[in-house]
């Protein structure tokens, strides 16, 4: 699993690149009300806004960690963003994306890196 600056993970599984926040991002941002989802099918580039959250404390985006095409959402997301709070690391992922150039993971830290940045 790698881990980006901006607080989401990422994991590999076979040619797809699965995307979520880490719980130190959902603790940050409070009880999740609300989550809009980028469309499957959508091609992005890196660092385009693609999804949003809401929660009591804030708004906030999470950008396309690499380019390639959304291949999933998951839409249980929708019906209950809470569950962004309640499992952050597993149920709550946001999409899953394939890869232009898996290459581009390269530059994200894994879990030791990013534990010494969240402190």
């Amino acid at each position: 699993m790698k881990f980006t600056e901006e607080h989401e993970w990422l994991r590999v599984e076979d040619d797809v690149v699965v995307v979520g926040i880490t719980e130190h991002a959902a603790s940050a941002l409070g009880d999740v009300v609300f989550v809009e989802l980028p469309e499957a099918g959508t091609t992005v580039s890196k660092d385009d806004e693609i999804v949003v959250i809401e929660s009591v404390k804030a708004a906030s985006d999470i950008m396309a960690p690499i380019d390639g095409e959304i291949t999933e959402v998951n839409d249980a997301l929708a019906d209950n963003p809470g569950m962004v709070n309640e499992d952050p690391l597993g149920a709550a992922w946001f999409f899953k994306i394939k890869a232009s150039d898996l290459s581009q993971m390269d530059d994200y830290m894994d879990e030791a890196a990013y534990k010494d940045m969240i402190g």
